[in-house]
């Protein structure tokens, strides 16, 4: 992944906070930690956050561009832009982010972010906010895919927290206003930097944009309200859905922060390869094998389709390669009217063994056509002849 904070969360240099918000959450539910596959997850989930603590600050972002990415890390990294506007604190509530440069609990609080949207005041003090989306993929048959199906899903996804609401602590636990940021989730810190005096507003470090400490954690979730539990969903396939395309499933996803709507669940679709079908959009194609016989007298033969058999006249002399065009007895048409089409492709089958009355046959066949066709020439020389 690039390390350019533009090109990290695919945005562009002009994009607005709401932009690149949305696209910190798309990303973040992509390499998280908990549901990625990328063995490099939890490095990309590290960047990703970073590179939206940097871009939705208006001081930060500002720098960022003058400075390009070299030189503000550079200046970062001299403690141009740090944190730590409160100590480690103490007693039964707790510590601060102890120089976390961009005010983040870091473990268990990167999980919080990811499943609550992240930035802004955070907990219940930036409002409510929609949760995030999660992803997963559903692998189904052909037939399923033409028919239409309902398919069981089973997925492992965050929670709120059952015992105390999504709050993170007791119903009954002491409280008091936090001290850093005097009740108002937010902390702001003035420092100097090559550019001048920057001031940087972010969620307090130590009440994680709560404005109130309390002296207790949940012992269920550890004080982050959510957990991970098992949920078995029905999902409604449309019939003449394809591999790649995605459904949406509406409050199906991550919690929501502050009272905020879960997020949606999108469900990718995998379509299992055919052993007699090829499929292009709503078109079939199928090969259909004729013997030498067929080819030259003509048949009516059987076709297989997803809905049954249908039969076909073959034509007397048909060649092998010809296509016919079954008319709606492809695939439904998503969302449309209608089905495509089944192509049916000839391929004339070579019989790779003749018996002596095959061959003799074969021979005057070759003769009557005024071929000269010698008994050592193969078979299929002997059928390029005929022609």
């Amino acid at each position: 992944m690039s390390e350019d904070f533009y090109e990290v969360l695919g945005v562009s240099r002009d994009a607005s906070e709401d932009e690149i918000k949305q696209a910190y959450r798309k990303k973040a539910a992509e390499y998280h930690p908990d549901v990625s596959d990328d063995p490099n997850a939890e490095e990309k989930f590290k960047q990703v956050k970073k590179a939206k603590e940097v871009l939705t600050d208006e001081e930060q972002r500002r720098a960022y561009d003058q400075m390009g990415h070299e030189r503000f890390e550079q200046a970062e990294k001299r403690g141009g832009f740090d944190g730590g506007a409160g100590g480690a604190g103490g007693g039964p509530f707790g510590g601060g982010a102890g120089g976390d440069p961009f005010g983040g609990a870091g473990g268990m609080g990167d999980i919080f972010e990811q499943f609550f949207g992240g930035g802004g005041g955070g907990g219940g003090r930036g409002g409510a906010r929609q949760g995030a989306d999660l992803r997963t993929s559903l692998t189904i048959t052909l037939e399923e895919a033409y028919h239409g199906v309902t398919k069981q899903l089973n997925i492992t996804r965050p929670e709120r927290c059952p015992d105390c609401d999504g709050s993170g602590h007791p119903p009954g636990a002491d409280s008091e206003t936090c001290p850093q940021c005097n009740g108002r989730g937010q902390e702001t810190t003035v420092r100097q930097t090559p550019l001048g005096r920057v001031q940087q507003t972010r969620t307090c470090s130590r009440c994680e944009g709560e404005g109130t400490l309390y002296d207790e954690t949940c012992s269920t979730c550890g004080g982050e309200g959510v957990t991970r539990e098992d949920a078995s969903l029905e999902v409604e396939i449309p019939g003449g859905i394809d591999s790649g395309q995605t459904l949406r499933m509406e409050r199906e996803g991550a919690p929501g922060e502050g009272g905020g709507p879960n997020g949606d669940l999108l469900v990718e679709i995998q379509v299992e390869e055919h052993p007699d079908f090829d499929r292009d959009g709503a078109d079939l194609h199928y090969t259909l094998p004729v013997s030498f016989p067929q080819a030259v007298f003509g048949d009516t033969v059987e076709i297989p389709t997803l809905d049954g058999k249908v039969e076909m006249d073959l034509d007397a002399g048909v060649q092998s390669g010809e296509t016919r065009r079954l008319r709606g007895k492809g695939m439904p048409r998503l969302q449309r009217r209608g089905q495509g089409d089944l192509l049916v492709h000839v391929q004339v089958v070579t019989p790779q063994k003749l018996n002596e009355e095959q061959q003799e046959a074969l021979e005057a066949f070759a003769e009557a056509s005024d071929e000269d066709l010698s008994v050592d020439q193969s078979f299929f020389e002997k059928i390029k002849s005929s022609f």
